[in-house]
């Protein structure tokens, strides 16, 4: 049986996945801005935010709120609880007509995820975690995949526009993992990139500059799901609320791989390059 929160937060995102499929087909006619260097965002986004951001303020009055679009909203005073949205991860995608984009919901207690939600409107799956309670995939329990080592893994990674000084670190690594990696993918979603680890479709994630309206809900999804989170030197990710708003690096995935891709990202001097 879903949580209280979690049910709140499944209406927010559907209804929210519902703005993203009613424009969908008609993305010529959208207004779009480029918020930072290739960063982009349109209408969509904020009306799609709106939608979460209405039900959260009904229901929550006194949680923060801190949104991809709007920026971190408190209206009464400080709260240990807050809303953490991305109300269309994988703008990119969307802008493009490209299938793989998702809304990402969290709520977070004093910077730590206690509930997660992913929902992905085309394929209709719902991602739910809570913290203590496991992840669920379409009502279903999930688990991470149960690869030993990097041989044969799939991997998923991300090229963060904010990022890119570093390319050259991260194409390096990547040059190193592929001798021994199935494959490297590149989604556009970091979201569902998490929620692909927590329910083994993937083995293991890593991406610099990620913030945490894109990590919050999937960071405790993979998690619940067995699995570790953490940055490029094996410590916290640090908080997920508006403290931690400046771009950071991640690892995710089964606790063995994730700890052996953690090692080759500093072996290979990718890491450093953050120092």
């Amino acid at each position: 049986m879903q949580k209280p929160a979690v049910t709140l937060m499944v209406k927010a995102a559907r209804a929210a996945g519902n703005v993203l499929l009613r424009h969908m087909y008609k993305l010529d006619a959208l207004n779009v801005v480029e918020k930072d260097r290739m960063d982009f965002a349109s209408e969509v986004d904020e009306l799609a935010e709106k939608e979460i951001t209405k039900e959260f303020r009904r229901s929550t009055p006194d949680y923060a709120i801190l949104g991809e679009e709007s920026g971190s909203t408190n209206t009464r005073g400080n709260s240990r609880f807050t809303w953490v949205i991305d109300p269309l991860d994988g703008t990119s995608n969307y802008l493009r007509g490209i299938p793989h984009f998702c809304v990402s919901i969290a709520l977070v207690e004093n910077g730590e995820p206690v509930h997660g939600v992913i929902f992905d409107p085309l394929r209709n799956e719902l991602f739910t975690s809570s913290r203590g309670s496991g992840t669920v995939l379409n009502e279903k329990r999930v688990r991470v995949a149960d690869r030993k080592d990097l041989k044969g893994a799939m991997l998923i990674t991300g090229f963060a526009p904010r990022e890119r000084s570093r390319a050259s670190a991260h194409l390096k690594c990547i040059d190193t993992l592929l001798t021994e990696a199935e494959d490297i993918r590149r989604t556009g979603s970091a979201a569902l990139d998490l929620a692909y680890i927590a329910c083994g479709r993937a083995d293991a994630y890593f991406e610099a500059g990620v913030k945490p309206w894109d990590i919050a809900a999937g960071a405790l999804m993979v998690r619940e799901a067995g699995g570790k989170i953490s940055d490029f030197h094996g410590r916290s990710t640090g908080p997920m609320d508006a403290r931690g708003v400046a771009g950071r690096p991640v690892v995710a995935g089964n606790i063995k791989v994730a700890e052996l891709l953690q090692q080759k990202i500093v072996n290979t001097g990718y890491a450093a390059a953050f120092e």
